[in-house]
């Protein structure tokens, strides 16, 4: 069975159970700040099963795309040395929120699995929760006799609180889970050791395919649960594994949905994948391979999702997966050029249909992944060289772990390649110091991280929080929830959920408003910021108010409002402009909008021109002077709206029901505030343009007051300027002419160095001494670093065997210059590069160049004396 028509099945058995079929989330979460990816099919109905928000169905199916490389659900070590866990993966999975419960689940899950997908009985195990007694949570009856009417009780599992009970994390609902397991090993393996024996013990082929969760439980911050108001149903199959078991084989990686790209990997490196590896050769050829099929499709479905690579964040850790994927490629496949990129086409081809995002997206992903693998080799090479130079200056045969981890840590270079290649050189690396350190820091990143929130303490539980904040920037509030949440980052922190609310979440790249909370005896507390999480509107203040059940008065601050409006309504302006004047390709790929300035990331694949910024300033400030206003519609049916021609963002996800935003001809899905007529946002500057990744620029701009302190400034530049050139008509002209004097000096300048240099030749020539049949020569010049060059070739031409270090120090900045005749470096090994890069430490510097002519700088201008000093040692 092709593992289209297995997902097909699935939600088709589904819909026939009177489940309603939705897409599948965006795999990057944006809008919940507990999660950087989704981990899990359940992550978008979070706000329904806190009663947040009620789903458009009581009963919803879907195929989820998840990512599991980071915090609690952490797989990605483990992806690719086995056969079953992957970064990426599918979540198949049925939902009932509040309407079926065990009985409806087992027997759907129990008819799906035998009588539709047809696989046989006697190969399936089940478990159900054994009960918890420290917690207070019973054995699960209920389930276990569902499952007597459908399995022999010998194939029913008991399992305890790791294995069958199932938490989102720390605190919220949770409750006891039902695995079903499948065996798929050999009939003479099976007569050997029963499977029961091997269920959740990391076999390969004794693997958990679906799991249904029991949600009654709502765990709180004192690790307590209480019973949640209503039952719901959690299911989650995974895909990959499922189809493992249809289709016959052993491993996920052998199913139709890895085996167009292991034959893509194969056929550009020429490596070869062997279903069954025959040594420790094959089998490292064939994790790499695993390894690179698993982790292009995590990379690209992010970048297709609004993701990029970055250095922080969850951008970090896409950077991080396909960086792994490189160095498997890099040590394994022997591959020195960039190869990944091109796995998205066979992507593209194999899952567009299911996942439009990725055909959509195909130019980008690659484009941005042939760029991160350019950039990586780089530094892999770059680290190559600084791994020679600490094999090169240790003289003990375990290697520094300290240093190791410097090297891990500040330019990016794998530390089981470090291993793999002190191995080879008959080194070993101190792995206790590695770890050491890398315990130092991650214990540094958790401290820093650390948040503890404390349960919601409910004050009005009836009430539905109102945002008025489109219409309103004040109004009566009461309060309906608090809590305390303590972090090392924020210190002590209240989170205050109102009845209603005119301050705007943090959202679509805006920022969440500032303003002030008013008591009835006129205390004021500052609301600090807003932000969305689970479908609630939070807002942070630093105090609580002493009475907690008054009504207060909330006003947002209408400066930072006003502002953020402005820069918001020119993003959209700005988009518009992009897209007329570039072409239809820009698309909107990130944006950040505060009161102080707006930032704008799109899809283009060439720096803008001058005259294309231009053209987008004018095309902005033309909108802005036609004073358009504003056309909202609130609550406008998305298909109408993308019928009407709104713009839709990738990775975004919406409702069934939209707002759209209207200037003139641009129209925008969006959830923003906006100012009510272009005018408001006076004038629109660019500031900046520049690369973010590849086919990504970036885009800085200003508006409203923000442009107004900037031409004042510019102009106070211009003031000055004319100033120092004595107040000329033409300010241009004066400058050109500058320009023209300080060429022609700066000409006549370096003739006289360069006969300074060579009048010092005959100077130097004297003081050249004899050591070891070397003409050794260390000396502090008075020149600039180009004239020290001139000067050491101008002395290299006296004859064989000279060895110079030449310093400068022209404006206190240190530099040192090393020339090395090449017959020594021929016969003696002398490398100036190595000798630039140990003086340098004297200077606080370092360098490099080639084996007979190298320059370090550094900043310590007193250690010239010593560095010169200790020169000699290399001839001696």
């Amino acid at each position: 069975m092709k593992s289209q028509d297995v997902r097909k099945q699935f939600l088709d058995f589904f819909e026939s159970k009177g489940h309603l079929i939705v897409p599948s989330a965006p795999i990057v979460l944006k809008n919940d700040p507990t999660l950087m990816f989704n981990n899990s099919g359940m992550a978008q109905f979070k706000e329904y099963f806190l009663g947040n928000a009620t789903p458009k169905s009581k009963r919803i199916a879907d195929t989820q795309k998840c990512l599991r490389v980071s915090g609690k659900h952490n797989d990605l070590e483990e992806v690719g040395i086995d056969t079953y866990h992957h970064t990426m993966f599918e979540m198949l999975g049925n939902w009932s929120f509040g309407d079926y419960f065990k009985k409806e689940a087992i027997n759907w899950a129990w008819e799906l699995l035998t009588e539709v997908y047809k696989i046989p009985k006697d190969i399936l195990y089940v478990s159900v929760f054994e009960g918890n007694a420290e917690e207070n949570v019973p054995f699960d009856q209920e389930a276990y006799d569902i499952w007597k009417t459908l399995i022999d009780e010998d194939r029913i599992i008991l399992g305890n609180k790791k294995d069958n009970f199932w938490e989102m994390g720390d605190q919220g609902p949770c409750g006891p889970c039902s695995e079903i397991h499948v065996d798929i090993r050999s009939a003479e393996e099976k007569a050997l050791v029963s499977g029961k024996s091997l269920v959740n013990n990391d076999h390969p082929h004794v693997v958990e395919i679906w799991n249904n969760v029991f949600m009654e439980f709502n765990r709180k911050a004192d690790g307590s649960l209480e019973k949640l108001p209503a039952q719901h149903v959690d299911t989650g199959m995974g895909f990959e594994r499922l189809c493992m078991v249809l289709q016959g084989v052993q491993s996920n990686y052998d199913t139709d949905v890895f085996t167009p790209l292991i034959r893509e990997i194969e056929l550009i490196t020429g490596a070869k994948y062997t279903i069954k590896a025959s040594n420790e050769e094959e089998d490292k050829v064939n994790i790499a391979i695993r390894v690179i099929a698993d982790h292009v499709r995590a990379v690209a479905f992010s970048i297709a999702d609004g993701q990029l690579p970055s250095n922080t964040g969850a951008g970090y850790v896409i950077r991080r997966i396909l960086r792994r994927a490189i160095r498997y490629g890099f040590t394994f496949l022997n591959t020195k050029e960039p190869f990944i990129y091109k796995l998205v086409e066979t992507l593209s081809n194999q899952m567009g249909d299911s996942f439009p995002e990725i055909k959509s997206q195909k130019t980008l992903c690659t484009n941005v992944i042939r760029e991160e693998e350019n950039s990586f080799l780089r530094t892999l090479d770059q680290g190559l060289v600084l791994l020679e130079n600490i094999i090169t200056n240790s003289k003990e045969t375990v290697i520094s772990g300290k240093k190791a981890f410097e090297l891990y840590d500040t330019y990016g270079f794998p530390i089981d390649l470090t291993a793999l290649i002190l191995s080879e050189k008959g080194l070993s690396l101190d792995e206790a110091a590695f770890e050491s350190e890398l315990q130092k820091q991650k214990e540094r990143s958790r401290a820093a991280s650390k948040v503890k929130a404390g349960d919601w303490q409910i004050l009005l539980d009836d009430e539905e929080q109102e945002f008025i904040g489109y219409d309103y920037t004040e109004a009566k509030v009461k309060i309906t929830r608090y809590r305390k949440v303590v972090s090392v980052k924020d210190g002590e922190i209240y989170q205050l959920v109102f009845n209603m609310t005119p301050f705007y979440p943090e959202g679509g790249g805006q920022v969440g408003d500032a303003g002030v909370l008013e008591t009835a005896n006129g205390d004021v507390i500052y609301i600090i910021d807003t932000k969305k999480e689970n479908n609630q509107i939070i807002h942070f203040v630093k105090e609580l108010p002493s009475n907690l059940t008054e009504i207060f008065k909330v006003v947002v601050a209408p400066d930072r409002r006003r502002k953020s409006a402005a820069n918001h309504s020119a993003t959209h302006l700005m988009h518009q402009g992009l897209r007329s004047i570039l072409g239809t390709h820009v698309e909107q790929k990130g944006s950040l909008v505060n009161s102080n300035n707006l930032r704008f990331d799109f899809s283009h694949f060439s720096k803008m021109t001058d005259d294309e910024l231009s053209q987008v300033e004018n095309f902005v400030n033309a909108r802005i002077q036609e004073q358009l206003p504003l056309i909202e519609r609130r609550s406008i049916p998305i298909q109408q709206a993308l019928d009407e021609g709104a713009m839709a963002l990738f990775g975004e996800k919406y409702g069934d029901t939209v707002r759209a935003i209207k200037f003139g001809e641009s129209m925008e899905l969006c959830g923003g505030i906006h100012v009510k007529n272009t005018a408001e946002i006076w004038h629109f500057k660019i500031i900046s343009e520049g690369a973010v990744a590849a086919g990504i620029r970036r885009i800085e701009a200003i508006t409203s007051d923000a442009v107004q302190t900037y031409f004042e400034t510019q102009e106070n530049i211009l003031s000055e300027v004319k100033s120092v050139l004595k107040n000329p008509q033409d300010v241009v002209k004066a400058v050109h002419s500058l320009q023209d004097e300080n060429a022609k000096l700066k000409k006549q300048l370096e003739v006289l160095l360069k006969d300074k240099a060579k009048n010092m030749k005959g100077e130097l020539e004297q003081e050249l001494q004899d050591v070891n049949g070397i003409q050794f020569l260390a000396k502090q010049v008075d020149l600039s670093p180009e004239g020290a060059k001139d000067l050491a070739y101008e002395l290299g031409t006296l004859g064989k065997n000279i060895f110079l270090v030449l310093a400068t120090a022209e404006e206190g900045k240190p530099m040192l210059s090393c020339y090395i005749s090449k017959e020594l470096v021929a016969e003696k090994g002398l490398n100036a590069g190595q000798v630039v890069r140990e003086l340098g430490k004297y200077i606080q510097g370092g360098g490099g160049g080639q084996p007979f002519f190298a320059t370090a700088g550094g900043k310590k201008v007193e250690g010239i004396q010593e560095a010169l000093d200790k020169a000699i040692d290399f001839v001696k």
